[in-house]
């Protein structure tokens, strides 16, 4: 059974390009998508992925609220954050707030799903 995976993020067009790469890739399967931080937290609460793609800047809950709320809940997954920010400060914070890695938009969309492969091993 294929590591289970949320994709979160507000750009429809990101989330559509990854999910093709990672269904492509065959390593993982995308059980949800969501593009606003609300949806990202429902979709964990109920399908409990195994990773979840993160966005930080989103409407309703932005990634560092969905962070600290699965956090709180005690969901047990690993959550790889892709920013468009790039201060060390929002990196630090995203890894304090619970996220496993950070990477941020603008690299390889291929560098992302072999990320994600890794942390799902």
């Amino acid at each position: 059974m294929p590591p289970r995976l949320v994709i979160a993020d507000d750009n429809e067009g990101i989330r559509v390009l990854l999910r093709v790469l990672i269904e492509v890739d065959g390593r993982m399967k995308v059980v949800g998508e969501a593009a606003d931080g609300e949806q990202a937290l429902a979709l964990v609460r109920s399908e409990r992925p195994d990773l979840l793609l993160l966005d930080l800047s989103m409407p309703v809950l932005d990634g560092l609220q969905v962070l600290t709320e699965i956090r709180a809940a005690g969901i047990e997954l690993k959550t790889l954050v892709y920013s468009g920010f790039t201060a060390a400060e929002v990196r630090e914070a995203a890894l304090a707030a619970g996220a496993s890695d950070v990477l941020v938009k603008g690299v390889a969309p291929e560098t992302v799903v072999a990320r994600l492969a890794e942390l799902a091993a």
